[in-house]
């Protein structure tokens, strides 16, 4: 069990490219990931900022929207997503995701390893 107060967000600029920074929290680390999970994590992009367009090997990544809107970036197709929607990358395919909103877009990401 993780406590909100005990996690750390880090702040990362230019992600694979992208405009502006993302902020990422980390919602379980280390030996909780276990052996399949690569990354479960909070992530808030604030308008006008994006996390890059970038490719997976060997592992998938989910997101599941939370709240705010932007376009996400499938294989190449711009993809409108809002609060709700979950987005799929399979290993071997690219994405990325743009806050095009006036909110923040906060999404969860897990990345599984085959």
């Amino acid at each position: 069990m993780t406590k909100a107060s005990e996690r750390e967000t880090v702040k990362a600029e230019h992600v694979n490219g992208g405009a502006g920074f993302i902020m990422k929290e980390a919602l379980i680390t280390g030996e909780e990931l276990g052996e399949h999970c690569k990354m479960f994590s909070r992530v808030t992009i604030k308008p006008g900022c994006e996390l890059g367009h970038h490719e997976h090997h060997g592992e998938t990544e989910t997101y599941y929207v939370l709240s705010g809107s932007g376009m996400y970036d499938d294989n190449g197709k711009a993809v409108p997503i809002e609060a709700g929607d979950v987005t799929f990358c399979k290993d071997g395919d690219g994405h990325g995701v743009k806050n095009t909103g006036t909110e923040d877009l906060v999404f969860v990401a897990l990345i599984l390893k085959k």
